[in-house]
C-alpha cells in the first residue's frame, strides 16, 4: 500500500473557508484515502500545528473543525530515535524547521510521499526525495 504524508499546509486546506489555493488537489489526497487508493500516516505533530492555525483563523469553528480532523484517526508515525535522528538530519543538510521535517521524515521512513505546498521547503529539501508539490500530485 502506498503512504502519503500531507502536511499542514496540504490538511488546512480539506477544512478552512475560503478560496485556498490547490484546494481541489488537496481534497483529492482525502478522497483518495477515503477510497482506500493509499494510506496517510502522519507525525504526531500534525494536530498542534493544524490546530494552532484553525484556532487562529476560525475561533468560532475551531472545535467542530478539529474534532471532524480527529475523527479521520489518522495514524502517527512512531516517534523514536530513528525518526528524530533522520529529522535533525533533514533540518542539518536543507536549513528547515524540526516541524516540516517531521512530515518529511515520516514519508522516508514508511517510503512514501510526503505532499507540501509549501514551495520554500519544497526547494530546500528535494533533494532528500519522497516529496513532492501538492500542484504535483496526480
Amino acid at each position: 500500500m502506498k503512504f502519503i504524508v500531507p502536511d499542514a499546509s496540504v490538511i488546512l486546506k480539506w477544512v478552512l473557508r475560503g478560496d485556498e489555493p490547490e484546494r481541489e488537489k488537496a481534497l483529492s489526497i482525502l478522497s483518495g484515502w477515503l477510497d482506500g487508493d493509499y494510506e496517510i500516516v502522519l507525525p504526531s505533530l500534525w494536530f498542534f500545528e493544524a490546530g494552532n492555525i484553525i484556532a487562529r483563523r476560525e475561533p468560532e469553528l475551531a472545535y467542530a473543525i478539529l474534532k471532524r480532523l480527529l475523527d479521520f484517526e489518522f495514524p502517527e508515525a512512531e516517534l523514536g530515535r530513528p525518526l528524530v535522528k533522520l529529522i535533525l538530519e533533514i533540518v542539518r543538510d536543507c536549513h528547515v524547521t524540526f516541524y516540516d521535517a517531521a512530515y518529511h521524515a515520516t514519508a522516508i521512513r514508511a517510503k512514501g510521499t510526503f505532499v507540501t505546498a509549501d514551495r520554500e521547503y519544497f526547494k530546500r529539501a528535494k533533494a532528500k526525495g519522497y516529496v513532492l508539490m501538492l500542484e504535483g500530485f496526480r
